[in-house]
């Protein structure tokens, strides 16, 4: 009879939790979209200059492709946020210009690109 019972509150918390991660998948896809749509806006803004297609005209081995961001561990969202707002050698750095909302875009939408090695969608 106990076993019963238990089965019952586990199927009912199993069918909770799918039912709640439902819910909120959806606006992280929907988040995701607008985020790399505001990545994509500011790096044409503030990045497309020196980083067209990923490529670097200033230290052309240090690029934003996935290989190069690996070899100088700015492969991760941290890292990436941290070169923007700070700046870094040649790179200026975009805190005041951009707000954290632009950095994590640019960040996230950087990362994206580096995963499809900038090729257009």
């Amino acid at each position: 009879m106990r076993a019963i019972g238990l089965n019952r509150i586990l199927t009912v918390l199993l069918l909770a939790l799918v039912l709640f991660s439902a819910i909120l998948v959806r606006p992280v896809f929907a988040d995701e979209a607008d985020t790399l749509r505001l990545g994509a806006k500011v790096f044409g803004a503030n990045c497309a200059a020196c980083h067209l297609n990923g490529n670097n005209v200033v230290m052309a081995n240090k690029n934003l492709k996935q290989t190069a961001l690996k070899e100088y561990g700015m492969d991760s969202q941290q890292a990436i946020v941290a070169q923007v707002t700070n700046g870094k050698n040649a790179m200026p750095a975009f805190k005041g210009r951009l707000n954290d909302e632009e950095i994590q875009a640019v960040a996230t939408y950087v990362l994206a690109q580096a995963e499809r090695d900038w090729k257009p969608q």
